[in-house]
């Protein structure tokens, strides 16, 4: 696929739907091609079809992986707050003959997978249960008191 082809139908899209940032639709192309990478690598080398939630997935990596604690604050910005939208934009891609799709695959394939918002705040959340697993730690020692001893208060310095 040429890149101006796909920057086309992006434009096209927005023109009918422009509730998602541009950005999110090239974001998706790359997460495809993260999730394809990741499963021919585990498939001994042969490629096969994405699904849904496998997409879902690799999206989620991904993002967590690039954008790190701002990932949920960058796609709430960008418009991609649930899965679903995920599934919108795969669809307006695949409306647009950009990505492929087998008769099975349908929008609902998109629908109550994860919370995404979720799935990319907890990992960089603190561990509130830390403090109860672990005892608390001990006072520091008191400070041990210095004792002259007597034959050096009776001495002179001169």
């Amino acid at each position: 696929m040429q890149p101006m082809q796909f920057e086309q139908s992006v434009v096209s899209i927005l023109n009918r739907d422009p509730r998602v940032d541009p950005h999110a639709y090239f974001f998706l192309k790359e997460s495809l091609d993260f999730t394809l990478k990741r499963i021919t690598e585990a498939n001994a080398g042969q490629t096969r079809h994405v699904t849904g939630p496998e997409l879902l997935i690799g999206f989620r990596d991904l993002a967590l992986d690039q954008f790190g604690p701002m990932a949920a604050t960058l796609m709430a910005e960008w418009g991609v707050r649930k899965c679903s939208d995920i599934g919108d934009m795969v669809f307006h891609l695949i409306e647009e003959q950009i990505f492929g799709r087998q008769e099975s695959d349908c929008k609902e394939d998109f629908s109550g997978i994860f919370d995404l918002e979720e799935a990319l705040r907890v990992p960089f959340l603190p561990q509130r249960h830390l403090t109860a697993v672990m005892p608390p730690s001990p006072p520091p020692p008191a400070p041990i008191p210095l004792e002259i001893p007597r034959a050096a208060k009776n001495l002179k310095i001169s």
